[in-house]
């Protein structure tokens, strides 16, 4: 049974109609991507077998020209190769790369002296991290322009968040736009540097962000005014304090912000693979209209059973990762009236 037929299997209890599949390119797709490091290659995982690579055609056509390059400069360096464990590339539609070095070793100015003379010579960045340290040849912020039917810009850092297929991310955003019925305000959940929180906001009045993660919350205050957004509040806030929240108590975080002057019409959720938690499905049940995006059919199914009191309106499938079993999943939770 191949992930399509068992995805739908998965949701049909709760969807028995045919779903859509958005598919990807099958190259030449992946803007974020990651590597191990050893014996002077780049290796990764396929089927339980350890690979050694010098370039992958599914990454971003530069990140792919960038690899055999850059191996030689790391090899060529006694300084840059000892304990190096990881490189991870990040690319956006500019061909911009930031390529992250990831070491069993602190790393120091010597290192990042170093790391300068190579990133002058391929036109890159280089963030250097080891344990509890960082280092970076730049301001390690990536621009990324994507091109929606209202494109808009995101920024990213190595430490965020960030959908990897740079072809799939405008049709998900254009996507989810259309599914949009009677927008009032937002609230959105795990909401990263801004994916659909800087476009939503175009459609709905007011829109209330969380997310836990520091540089997350940085990328997306700098899309906010680079995109010259007015009506977009954020706040690290749990599952907890925002219901808490909404019945009007007030955190210093919130910065004077009170959620019970919004007008909630939808409520939009991108959680990690692990699903929602039980605070989580508490705080759905507060809401007419539910996007879940999802990168996890089987937490999906699991998370959709405990909603009883909601039906799938819209639901559509995107295979951003071809010929593996990751699939990911954008919807509309309805509650029953």
């Amino acid at each position: 049974m191949n992930k399509l037929e068992n995805s739908h299997n998965l949701i049909k209890t709760f969807y028995p109609d045919p779903v859509k599949t958005n598919i990807s390119p099958a190259s030449g797709f992946r803007s974020r991507c990651e590597f191990g490091y050893r014996n002077g290659s780049y290796t990764m995982v396929s089927n339980g077998q350890k690979l050694y690579i010098s370039k992958l055609d599914l990454a971003h056509p530069a990140i792919s020209e960038l690899m055999p390059k850059l191996s030689i400069k790391i090899n060529d360096s006694y300084l840059l190769h000892k304990k190096l464990f990881q490189v991870n590339f990040r690319a956006n539609n500019f061909n911009k790369i930031i390529v992250s070095l990831i070491y069993h070793k602190e790393v120091n100015v010597e290192l990042l002296t170093e790391s300068s003379r190579i990133a002058k010579d391929l036109n890159i960045e280089i963030v250097l991290r080891s344990k509890k340290k960082l280092l970076s040849t730049s301001n390690e912020i990536l621009e990324e322009l994507i091109n929606s039917n209202n494109p808009f810009y995101l920024y990213q850092t190595d430490q965020t968040f960030f959908q990897p297929n740079r072809y799939m991310v405008p049709r998900m955003v254009n996507l989810v736009e259309s599914f949009i019925k009677g927008p009032k305000d937002l609230l959105e959940l795990y909401c990263g540097c801004g994916t659909f929180s800087i476009p939503l906001s175009r459609i709905f009045n007011k829109v209330f962000a969380t997310e836990n993660n520091r540089k997350s919350m940085m990328c997306l205050d700098m899309a906010i005014s680079k995109n010259n957004i007015s009506n977009i509040k954020y706040s690290r806030l749990s599952c907890d304090e925002v219901s808490e929240a909404m019945t009007g108590r007030l955190f210093n975080r919130l910065k004077g912000e009170k959620l019970v002057d919004y007008n909630f019409s939808h409520l939009l959720l991108d959680p990690p693979r692990s699903g929602l938690t039980d605070d989580v499905i508490s705080l759905v049940n507060r809401f007419e209209n539910v996007i879940y995006i999802s990168c996890n059919p089987e937490t999906y199914a699991k998370d959709v059973s405990k909603l009883t009191d909601y039906k799938i309106s819209k639901i559509e499938f995107f295979d951003q990762f071809v010929n593996t079993n990751h699939l990911e999943i954008v919807s509309v939770l309805q509650k029953s009236k």
